[in-house]
């Protein structure tokens, strides 16, 4: 029998069901040998890429795991997140995010404790021992050692390659301007969460909320637009730093407020602090007095006050009044400053700054009729602006007639400066009381929220009592040529043991740019200015406010795009004359 045959025949032989599983497997007259030698090499290229997978992921955790594996384990934890930039109108950056190493430890991973806490100290001298040690003792996954260290500290502790110690990359906030705009900015805690001013403002208003659904992660977030003006603000505070120094104040404070708009264009309040540093916030000495301070602010409620008067209908620019001696009421004596001694006319009560006349005004209309147009005008409620920090005001439980009389020129009542600032710009800009921001916003925008005060007869007529005042009133030290500035001074005596002192004083000047068609108010207040030679003894605010004011107008005119006009007429001429009335 030949070898077919005898192959034929085993396969016969063997079950059916043998044979069909040979076939399937094998086939029909292929030659097995050669389908073996490719099983063979199929089985060596699926081991080879098995191997290839293996080995590119251990290469992948040799390279990045510090990175990824504290990536995962953070990932339960707090990590400072991004925050959009920060700029003021003109996109000069003000606040924003760069990237920097933190420092963790993995627990478990950790096989001699006392050893990586002795080798990171002698990398970190300030590493709190105690603490680390807790935390590299507890049973977590992961913990945080110290964040925001330096890119030197990260290659030292590098190269000391403590296993379970790692690096993570945070977003951390920097302020390039410094404490140029501190007060207004605010500053983050070690997350990157707001904590005051406008990047609290922002966690406020969403930004918060979309971390804590894991959006906002990245950087490619819209700037926030602020409305102030970098420039402005830098030539603010370099003359209130001088202004400090020079009189030796206890403070000083300043702002720049678009009158059509309720833009702030600059705020300064001295002293400050630079947010890159946050425990200098924390010194109770460096708070915002212009929205977190509420002051008596003297003589500048004037305004308010004779603007009530003309409003009403019931006094006109030539109504006298009697300025000889003083006022009585009761147990207490209200003088001026510098009495005149004969009867005055409302200007001259404003142009002499007299507080008796002021009284006499505000009595003429009344205890409600005051308290309701002060209200009417936002001094009797709590400004609130973007800064979440802010004050209410301080007003007399009980209204009497005597708290008229205070309030009428600027005492008995306090207020925030900002608040001030605002009722003013309601008086000389047509008589439209605009909420102030601290954002862009064009004139369109501040019209449709604006609410109608005043007549604008009357904003007309204290738009020249303003420009009269600086001519040949208490404002004269700030006249800047070319600038046709109106302004106001206020002195107000401070409380000292229950009493108020007339050797500690704030002083205060409100000034308008320029008169005849207000677009910008500048409030620049000392707190406890000191006499001087050159100002002969005399510590009141047209010695030292008035002056500075006149500095910051002559820096920050050009600044604003205020063109110098010389030759002007005087203000009866110039301002009344285009007014309906010349009352």
């Amino acid at each position: 029998m030949t070898g077919r045959a005898l192959a034929n025949s085993r396969r016969s032989a063997e079950p059916w069901r043998r044979r069909l599983i040979r076939s399937l497997l094998y086939g029909r007259n292929v030659d097995r040998a050669v389908k073996a030698r490719a099983r063979v090499g199929l089985a060596i290229l699926l081991f080879a890429a098995i191997y290839a997978v293996l080995a590119g992921r251990l290469v992948m955790f040799a390279i990045g795991a510090d990175s990824h594996g504290g990536r995962r384990a953070a990932s339960q934890d707090a990590i400072a997140t991004a925050r959009p930039d920060i700029v003021d109108r003109n996109g000069e950056v003000l606040a924003t995010d760069v990237k920097a190493p933190s420092l963790f430890g993995e627990p478990r991973r950790i096989i001699d404790k006392d050893e990586a806490i002795e080798l990171l100290t002698a990398a970190l001298p300030d590493l709190d021992t105690a603490e680390a040690r807790t935390r590299l003792s507890s049973r977590k996954g992961f913990v945080w050692l110290k964040r925001e260290i330096t890119p030197k500290q990260q290659h030292d502790i590098h190269k000391l390659g403590i296993p379970g110690i790692g690096f993570l990359r945070e977003n951390k906030r920097v302020y390039p301007t410094g404490a140029a705009v501190a007060h207004l900015i605010g500053l983050v805690n070690i997350d990157n969460a707001g904590i005051a001013g406008m990047e609290k403002w922002l966690d406020n208003n969403g930004l918060a909320d979309l971390h804590r659904a894991g959006f906002a992660t990245d950087r490619l977030q819209k700037p926030v637009e602020l409305s102030i003006d970098l420039r402005v603000e830098h030539a603010l505070r370099d003359e209130l730093l001088k202004a400090k120094e020079k009189y030796k104040a206890k403070a000083a404070s300043g702002l720049v407020s678009n009158v059509r708009t309720g833009e702030i264009i600059a705020l300064v309040s001295l002293p400050d602090f630079d947010p890159n540093n946050p425990k200098e916030a924390h010194d109770p000495e460096r708070i915002n007095r212009l929205t977190t301070g509420v002051f008596e602010m003297g003589s500048t409620f004037k305004a308010l006050t004779l603007a009530m008067a003309l409003d009403s209908g019931k006094a006109n620019l030539n109504t006298l009044y009697d300025g000889r001696g003083t006022l009585k009421f009761g147990k207490f004596t209200i003088h001026d400053t510098h009495p005149v001694g004969r009867a005055i006319t409302l200007s001259e009560v404003f142009t002499f700054s007299s507080n008796v006349g002021a009284a006499k005004i505000a009595l003429a209309q009344g205890v409600e009729a005051h308290k309701a147009f002060l209200k009417k005008l936002g001094q009797m409620d709590r400004l609130r602006t973007e800064l979440p920090e802010s004050a209410s005001p301080i007003v007399p439980k009980r209204w009497t007639e005597l708290n008229t009389i205070t309030a009428s020129f600027g005492h008995g009542i306090a207020v925030a400066p900002l608040q001030a600032v605002m009722g003013i710009n309601a008086c000389i800009n047509g008589g439209l009381l605009i909420p102030p921001t601290f954002l862009k916003r064009s004139e369109e925008e501040a019209r449709a929220i604006a609410k109608k005060v005043l007549r604008t007869e009357t904003s007309d007529k204290m738009r020249y009592l303003m420009r009269l005042n600086a001519e040949i009133g208490t404002a004269k030290k700030a006249d800047v040529k070319g600038y046709y500035i109106g302004g106001k001074t206020g002195t107000s005596e401070k409380v000292v043991n229950g009493r108020y002192s007339k050797k500690q004083v704030l002083n205060s000047f409100t000034a308008i740019i320029p008169a005849d068609n207000p677009q910008y108010q500048l409030l620049v207040m000392l707190d406890e200015p000191k006499a001087l030679p050159e100002t002969h003894g005399f510590i009141t605010s047209g010695w030292n406010a008035v002056p500075t004011g006149g500095k910051v107008i002559a820096r920050i005119g050009p600044l604003l795009g205020i063109e110098p006009r010389f030759d002007l007429p005087p203000s009866d001429r110039l301002i009344l004359a285009a007014s309906k009335t010349t009352q």
